[in-house]
């Protein structure tokens, strides 16, 4: 019953900017890490940024600089703030949320599409 329901993505042109959201409801307890993830078409999917339990985040190189997690923990809530978009960022953006303390669950958002045109 856990669900992670994303939001925000669309078409955009390069330069600008989207924000990306993604509200995991339902059993999920004791959050470890909640991150973003992109696939893009004949690509493998790939790691954009992640935040973890103590506030420490990480980012893909390619997105560094432009790109911000945070996380709002009362709702359980994670962003993506993508500025100065490329189109090379197209993708399908999908939420991850590792969870269940020890137990080491993991849940995915239903994926959102970004495209960024020229």
């Amino acid at each position: 019953q856990v669900q992670l329901v994303e939001s925000g993505g669309g078409l955009v042109q390069a330069g600008g900017s989207l924000r990306l959201s993604c509200a995991a409801s339902g059993s999920i307890f004791s959050i470890n890490a909640m991150g973003w993830y992109r696939q893009a078409p004949g690509k493998q999917r790939e790691l954009v940024a992640s935040i973890i339990s103590g506030g420490r985040t990480n980012f893909a190189d390619s997105v560094k600089g432009r790109f911000t997690i945070s996380r709002d923990s009362p709702k359980n809530t994670v962003y993506l703030q993508m500025n100065s978009l490329k189109p090379e960022d197209t993708a399908v953006y999908y939420c991850n949320v590792a969870w269940g303390g020890s137990y080491g669950l993991e849940s995915w958002g239903q994926g959102t599409q970004v495209t960024v045109s020229s």
